[in-house]
């Protein structure tokens, strides 16, 4: 069975990078029947940042992401919170000393702030690595404050195979024998995720490209402990567009780059999870972009994942957030639009009617306000907006005509509904000599005051009701 998992730090906000790492853990996992995971690996105690946890829980929540096994779930494997988990790590790590593979270090912090001082790029240079077992005990008899570090071979290479780059080598000579163990007790990262992936029967490790390098020190912590290496799954670098038309790896200076700014912009969730499904994989046997999530877990395969670079695009992600925004039906929108919706809305307005003519025409819920200004107030506009080449308006006299004539029409109406509207100035264009477009042209830059709007005249005229249409018809015939 295949199992994954997404395990986060709880350091911030929930980065695109980071959903797009659980997105596709989840769906590895779920392509094959299997079971996805979430760890919180909290070990890193300076970068903790208080509510950070329950923004992981929730994006998950919101995104349909649902764990088989996690904190507030549970399972075989619990805790789920490295941080509960402290004494299984130095269970292991000791056990990992008793196997020649890690030593116990016991160098003070002033020696290694010198050493750095010395040779800011050297590192550490292994002073305690060759300890006898007798000044060890007596170290620790004492008392004496110690880190433990992984011992790493010293000549050679360590090779692994990532399912999407490939073999990747490293000659031991340029690895670090990096701390394992804390002198708080704690370890790091390095350390805890390869001793819980092993318990917690992780059998594939989905993560950036970033971690490409650092693969081959924790290949050979399972190596030494004789446990059979999972599956490791790179993703290609998250890019962002730079003012200059080049590219470089997204941030903050890109725009939005985290989950919850981007709803709290108006980007429905789904229409996120599905484009960040498609930065840096892509499906086969099929040209469509659209997929519901339970598309995804039935399409994606990890051999859909490339190697190049992915370039996070905000026009395109609008465009794919609109297309979903125009598929929703009235009711689900008017709901996921309310919270967006600053401005108060007159009783005169027809609020359902409007915000059916504006959903084809927005492409974030945050635009919401800005595209409905013009029902709730006329804009001022000059009286050349009436002029059309397209429709054969050349001078002022066609307007004049058309909304004198109109005018007498509308205000003899007792129902104001778009097609007893469309009905009623119907006729005008066989008594004026003009074609239809050229009517309903005059009409809708009466009562919109814009030369694009969401729907025509009298849908507009249906929303803003008799009163205020009149009342605008005779405002642009003072104007003309």
């Amino acid at each position: 069975m295949t199992v994954t998992r997404f395990a986060p730090s709880p350091t911030g906000y929930m980065h695109i990078g980071n959903l797009r790492t659980a997105l596709y853990s989840f769906l590895i996992s779920k392509h094959d029947g299997g079971k996805f995971i979430l760890r919180i690996e909290d070990t890193d105690r300076e970068r903790l940042v208080e509510g950070a946890t329950d923004v992981i829980k929730s994006t998950l929540k919101i995104t349909n992401i649902t764990y088989d096994e996690g904190p507030d779930v549970g399972g075989e494997h619990g805790p789920y919170v490295q941080s509960e988990r402290k004494e299984i790590y130095m269970e292991y790590a000791k056990k990992l000393v008793e196997l020649g593979a890690a030593y116990y270090c016991f160098c003070t912090k002033e020696r290694l702030e010198k050493l750095h001082e010395e040779d800011a790029t050297g590192g550490y240079d292994r002073h305690c690595r060759n300890l006898s077992p007798e000044e060890v005990e007596k170290n620790l008899k004492a008392g004496v404050p110690f880190v433990i570090r992984q011992k790493m071979p010293l000549e050679g290479t360590t090779s692994y195979t990532d399912s999407v780059f490939g073999e990747i080598s490293m000659n031991n000579s340029e690895l670090q024998d990096q701390i394992l163990m804390k002198a708080d007790g704690y370890p790091t990262y390095n350390f805890c995720h390869v001793v819980d992936d092993y318990l917690m029967g992780v059998t594939h490790v989905v993560r950036g490209s970033e971690y490409l390098t650092s693969t081959p020190k924790y290949v050979l912590l399972y190596d030494a402990f004789g446990w059979e290496r999972p599956v490791y799954v790179h993703l290609p670098l998250l890019m962002g567009k730079n003012e200059d038309g080049s590219v470089s790896k997204l941030s903050k200076r890109h725009g939005a780059v985290s989950f919850q700014d981007l709803v709290a912009d108006g980007y429905l969730p789904e229409a996120v999870i599905n484009y960040i499904a498609l930065l840096g994989w892509c499906p086969k046997e099929t040209n469509s972009e659209f997929f519901t999530l339970d598309e995804l877990k039935s399409i994606f395969t990890i051999d859909g994942v490339s190697k190049s670079p992915a370039v996070f695009d905000f026009e395109k992600l609008l465009w794919f957030n609109g297309e979903y925004i125009h598929k929703l039906e009235d009711g689900e929108f008017e709901k996921l639009v309310a919270p967006f919706i600053k401005t108060d809305i007159p009783e005169n307005v027809n609020r359902q009617k409007m915000l059916a003519l504006l959903k084809t025409r927005i492409s974030k819920l945050s635009e919401i306000d800005e595209k409905m200004s013009f029902f709730i107030t006329l804009p001022d506009y000059e009286k050349e907006l009436f002029l059309n080449k397209k429709n054969k308006i050349a001078d002022f006299d066609t307007p004049k005509t058309v909304l004198t004539e109109a005018l007498g029409i509308l205000s003899a109406l007792d129902a104001f509904d778009n097609d007893t509207l469309f009905a009623a100035l119907s006729p005008l264009s066989e008594k004026l000599g003009l074609k239809t477009g050229a009517v309903m042209w005059c009409i809708r830059i009466a009562v919109s005051g814009l030369s694009a709007t969401p729907g025509g005249a009298t849908e507009i005229m249906e929303v803003i009701g008799k009163a205020e249409s009149l009342s605008r018809i005779k405002a642009a015939l003072a104007k003309l």
